[in-house]
């Protein structure tokens, strides 16, 4: 039976179930507007190690390990997990899973990498190659800071469009049985670069690739922007946000009421001194697994479109000066 649904969009038959999830959080993150969502929230954003990349590998360790054990399952229980991170080579991703007895399968989509980690573990359950799947991704603020931008002690003055990385990892359990929400459509992105190359306004450079994604799903699914109750962006911030609103209108979509975007929710930015909001690989991750998951849980929400978003810059793309792509992956969840 053919899967596919349009151009981009593969129909998951079985649905695969969202049975459980976790969430764990920096300091920072749990003193925002959604600390009452988070699992975890850490007194230090060292989590008792002696290098912020350990730290961030211990959260997605402690993230992962939480998920199952909500899930009632055990690591041997669990066919493969699908993460990844920001870091060169997947540094917090793999160093967690080496402590883990589950097969990993390394995934970087930058910030979109929750999306594409959820996309790959439903599409394995839809296609009878396992029976549960982990989908986990995280991010730190100082490892991140000090790959992409300058070094912490530079302390230097950050302009009105930068995004602060988000200090956080998510984890989603995924199986084939149970009244959870469900994927019940996955569609993969393309990487677009409208020459943007100015490293401190991601959500600028990402916003297109979110467009872009989101009015494919729905003319591949011949859904209106009204069909879900929230459409959910990953990392665009206030100005990546806004440009999302905008250009989806030249499609002929008006999403402005039931739309939110991760970076945007998960900090005061005028009191938490944030400037355009949230970013990094984590801030997806940890809103879709608490504020999202459990807010469908309690009935809340329905059907929900998960649009995580990347900047595919490396350190090595910026020192020689080439501009921005961006990508952006959409799951549909619901509950069916």
């Amino acid at each position: 039976m053919n899967k596919r649904v349009g151009k981009q969009t593969v129909r998951t038959d079985s649905r695969p179930k969202i049975i459980s999830t976790a969430s764990i959080v920096g300091p920072k993150e749990g003193q925002g507007p959604l600390k009452d969502y988070f699992d975890i929230i850490l007194e230090d954003d060292l989590n008792g190690k002696d290098t912020y990349e350990k730290a961030e590998s211990s959260m997605m360790y402690l993230a992962i390990n939480e998920g199952i054990r909500k899930a009632n399952l055990t690591e041997k229980d669990i066919d493969y997990l699908f993460a990844g991170d920001l870091l060169n080579q997947l540094t917090s991703s793999c160093f967690a899973a080496k402590d883990m007895d589950i097969p990993f399968v390394g995934m970087y989509g930058a910030c979109s990498t929750m999306t594409e980690s959820l996309a790959m573990a439903s599409i394995m359950i839809d296609g009878g190659y396992a029976n549960y799947a982990v989908a986990a991704t995280s991010s730190h603020f100082s490892s991140a800071e000090r790959q992409f931008r300058t070094p912490l002690e530079y302390g230097n003055q950050r302009v009105p469009t930068a995004q602060w990385t988000v200090t956080g990892s998510g984890a989603m359990i995924l199986g084939k049985e149970g009244n959870y929400p469900s994927v019940t459509y996955v569609t993969m992105g393309k990487v677009k670069d409208y020459g943007v190359n100015d490293v401190n306004n991601m959500g600028e450079a990402m916003a297109p690739a979110a467009v872009d994604t989101i009015a494919q799903h729905l003319k591949d699914t011949e859904r209106s922007g009204d069909y879900y109750d929230l459409i959910v962006t990953g990392d665009l911030g206030t100005v990546g946000k806004k440009i999302t609103t905008e250009l989806l209108k030249e499609y002929g979509y008006d999403i402005s009421k039931n739309y939110i975007d991760c970076g945007d929710e998960i900090f005061d930015h005028e009191r938490q001194k944030t400037n355009a909001g949230g970013s990094g690989c984590g801030c997806s991750a940890v809103v879709d697994c608490g504020y999202i998951y459990k807010n469908m849980l309690k009935g809340n929400l329905k059907r929900v479109l998960l649009v995580s978003t990347g900047a595919l810059l490396s350190s090595t793309s910026c020192f020689q000066g080439l501009t921005i792509p961006g990508i952006a992956h959409a799951v549909a969840v619901e509950m069916v």
